[in-house]
C-alpha cells in the first residue's frame, strides 16, 4: 500500500512537471503563437481561432507520436533514456537562451500574419502544418516526455500528459487568437512582455536541471 502510494506520488510529480513544461512551452514565443497573433490582429478573431486549433491538433499528433515512440524506445533500450534526456534538457536551455535575450531586448518580435485571406477550414490546415513542420514542437516533447516517463512508467501516465497538453495548446493558442485581437490587449503584453520572458527563461533552466538530475 505504501509502495504504490510512493510510486503514484512520483508518477505524480512527473505529471505535474511535465504539464507546467508543455504550458509554458506553449507560452514560449514562436513560430504558431507569432502566426496566431498576426493573423488575429491583421485579419480576424475568427481566422486566428481556426489556426490555433490547427496548430493544437499538430500539437496532439506530435504528443500521441512522441508517446508511442519514447515507450517502444525504452522498452528495448533503456540507456536511450539517457540520450533523450541530454536533448531535451539542452533544448530547454536554448529556449532558456531565447526567453532572456528576449527579456533584455527592448523592442519585441513583430508579430506575422500568414498572408492572404483564407477559409477557417484552411487556416486551420495551415495551423496543422505550422505545427507538424515545427522542430521545436518535436524537441519540445522530447523534453516533456522525459520529465513524465521512465523505464516501468505505465503507458497511461503519457497519455494523461498528452491529453493536458493538448488541452493546454487548444486553450492557450484560441486565448492568443481572443486577445490578440483587441488593442488593450496588446498594449498590455507589450508593457509586461519582458518580465514573461524572464520567467520562462527561469522555468526552462529549472526544468532542464530536473530532466538532467533525475534518477529515473
Amino acid at each position: 500500500m505504501n509502495e504504490g502510494s510512493v510510486m503514484s506520488d512520483a508518477y505524480l510529480s512527473g505529471m505535474f512537471l511535465a504539464y507546467l513544461a508543455s504550458l509554458l512551452g506553449m507560452l514560449s514565443p514562436g513560430p504558431n503563437i507569432l502566426a496566431v497573433i498576426g493573423t488575429s490582429m491583421s485579419t480576424s478573431r475568427a481566422a486566428g481561432k481556426a489556426l490555433a486549433l490547427g496548430i493544437a491538433a499538430g500539437s496532439l499528433a506530435w504528443g500521441l507520436l512522441t508517446l508511442l515512440g519514447l515507450t517502444a524506445l525504452i522498452a528495448l533500450y533503456a540507456s536511450a533514456l539517457t540520450a533523450i534526456k541530454i536533448a531535451g534538457a539542452l533544448y530547454l536551455l536554448v529556449l532558456a537562451f531565447k526567453s532572456f535575450r528576449s527579456a533584455l531586448s527592448v523592442t519585441a518580435a513583430p508579430a506575422a500574419s500568414l498572408g492572404e485571406s483564407a477559409g477557417r477550414w484552411g487556416y486551420f490546415r495551415r495551423g496543422l502544418l505550422i505545427q507538424l513542420t515545427n522542430p521545436k514542437a518535436a524537441l519540445t516533447w522530447i523534453a516533456i516526455m522525459s520529465l513524465a516517463m521512465g523505464p516501468g512508467t505505465p503507458l497511461w501516465v503519457g497519455a494523461v500528459v498528452v491529453l493536458a497538453a493538448f488541452a493546454n495548446s487548444a486553450i492557450g493558442h484560441l486565448a492568443y487568437a481572443i486577445a490578440f485581437s483587441t488593442e488593450p490587449a496588446v498594449r498590455i503584453y507589450r508593457r509586461m512582455r519582458r518580465w514573461i520572458d524572464g520567467a520562462l527563461g527561469c522555468f526552462f533552466c529549472f526544468a532542464s536541471y530536473k530532466i538532467l538530475t533525475s534518477k529515473s
